[in-house]
């Protein structure tokens, strides 16, 4: 019974923990370098997506968005190098967040052909309503300076779990992305 105690107060400290906004992005920089090591591997990288929310809720939930965002965008770029087919490569900006919106396109892909990417993928996401969120997906090959996508998802929910399905969804569809020549 003790140590069921100290490992729930344990997990829901180390929860809270504002280390964690540090450790866990370093942890997700080894395994996607791990990951993407292969040699014919198309360069990506993933800019931070921006969000909106224009549901009229009176709760504050920006701290919570922010956190799904996060997470949202770490598995689109975990599921991109997990592929073996793409070599995610880290997005340098000098702003918090490398985001469409924060920098502006036109200086996001010459951030993406500064990091030496093939395809750079960005977008938002706007939350309607309690119940419905559209996340809109770009890629550019930023060689070729074309639009390989853009779509638009919707998903429904703002939870953790509502923010895991959208990003698994919409990263099964980047699988497919290949470059012309």
């Amino acid at each position: 019974m003790r140590r069921r105690r100290f490992v729930k107060n344990f997990s829901g400290s180390l929860a809270r923990s504002p280390a964690l906004l540090f450790v866990l992005p370093a942890l997700w920089l080894c395994t996607v370098q791990l990951l993407a090591d292969t040699p014919d591997a198309i360069p990506v990288v993933v800019a931070d997506f921006d969000y909106h929310d224009t549901s009229g809720e009176v709760a504050d939930q920006r701290a919570e968005h922010t956190a799904r965002l996060q997470v949202f965008v770490g598995m689109l770029r975990e599921r991109l190098a997990e592929q073996g087919k793409y070599k995610v490569l880290q997005l340098d900006c000098d702003k918090v967040t490398c985001s469409a919106e924060s920098i502006g396109t036109d200086d996001l892909v010459s951030a993406a052909v500064k990091a030496e990417a093939r395809l750079l993928v960005y977008g938002g996401i706007h939350k309607m309503s309690t119940l419905i969120q559209w996340s809109s997906v770009q890629v550019v090959d930023v060689q070729r300076k074309e639009l390989v996508l853009n779509r638009l998802f919707s998903f429904r929910g703002d939870t953790d779990d509502a923010f895991r399905r959208a990003a698994k969804f919409i990263g099964q569809t980047l699988d497919d992305l290949t470059p012309k020549s």
